[in-house]
């Protein structure tokens, strides 16, 4: 499965976004972003996901009770679903989801599901977000700079701004690099958990590694102070 065009109107996305996609798309980083992907589509690239805004449909913004921030899509045949690490049923987990899976166990004694589909957490509060919501095949990050980013940290701030409780969870350098973003726009309790990417090469690494972050309980924890029922259960 892959993007066969670029129209934002019949991507599916909750209404409490619309606001927001509304004024980026009739903008011109919207327009050219559009222009962008229909124009690669028709040069034939294969372009993943095929529902880039999904994350929108299934979390809506006042429900929002914890941001997961990755960069971009996986760029393999199949992998990329739309929710940040998540791959569909029945694909393999990659090594970055099978260290959270990991970290998921130790921290809060869960055991890893069958399925690298995230979409439990999707619809448990979870706003499963990529910077840049499409990639070409095999290329990673090859839409990064094309206006997705403007969008995203719009996003970002807009969820930032909501005054309920919310947990940013900000692994690795690109990640970190949207804290300022929150801290500008923040109202309300909110809690930035900071830790190295949860990839092979650097969960283990520097001085806030990954490995052993606990920001599965931390933010359990937290939000259970803020009179938030929320737990991390990947059943659905």
């Amino acid at each position: 499965m892959r993007l066969t065009r670029a129209d934002p109107a019949k991507w599916q996305t909750h209404a409490s976004w619309q606001p927001l996609l509304s004024a980026f798309w009739q903008s011109q980083a919207g327009l050219s972003l559009q222009s962008f992907l229909n124009q690669r589509i028709a040069e034939g690239a294969k372009i993943f996901p095929p529902e880039p805004m999904r994350a929108l449909w299934h979390t809506p913004l006042t429900q929002v009770r914890v941001v997961l921030l990755g960069q971009d899509p996986y760029h393999g045949e199949g992998q990329a679903e739309g929710l940040s690490f998540s791959v569909p049923e029945g694909v393999a987990v990659p090594p970055s989801l099978r260290n959270i899976f990991k970290e998921l166990h130790a921290d809060l004694g869960l055991q890893p599901p069958m399925s690298g589909s995230l979409l439990p957490w999707a619809k448990q509060g979870v706003l499963l977000l990529n910077a840049c919501l499409t990639v070409e095949d095999g290329q990673a990050a090859s839409h990064a700079g094309q206006g997705w980013e403007l969008l995203t940290d719009a996003i970002i701030r807009k969820v930032a701004e909501q005054p309920q409780p919310v947990v940013f969870l900000l692994w690795g350098a690109h990640a970190q690099a949207k804290r300022p973003i929150i801290e500008a726009a923040q109202t309300g309790e909110k809690l930035l958990l900071l830790a190295n990417h949860p990839s092979p090469l650097s969960a283990l690494r520097g001085t806030t590694p990954f490995i052993g972050c606990r920001h599965f309980s931390a933010s359990h924890s937290w939000l259970a102070s803020q009179g938030v029922d929320f737990k991390w259960d990947l059943e659905n």
